[in-house]
């Protein structure tokens, strides 16, 4: 683990029940992202991509992994 990521973790800690770091900082992300002006351009790199049977398929088959993941508990959870 690099420098950065060591910080970060010590810096870290458990909120519980949903996370608000994680969310503000995704908002966050979400509003740089909108006001960089970038968004029609992503959107019509995405249409390409569906296009693109090749990826289209990959896609749609990534979308239904994480899908079937849904509701599963994490298999890195021990229970006692």
């Amino acid at each position: 683990m690099d420098q950065k990521h060591q910080d970060k973790s010590a810096r870290q800690h458990n909120e519980g029940e949903g996370n608000r770091t994680a969310a503000r900082e995704y908002n966050q992300a979400q509003q740089r992202f909108v006001r960089s002006g970038r968004v029609e351009e992503k959107a019509r790199e995405a249409e390409r991509d569906l296009g693109d049977e090749k990826l289209r398929r990959e896609l749609e088959q990534a979308e239904a992994v994480g899908k079937r993941h849904i509701a599963d508990e994490d298999p890195q959870v021990k229970r006692r």
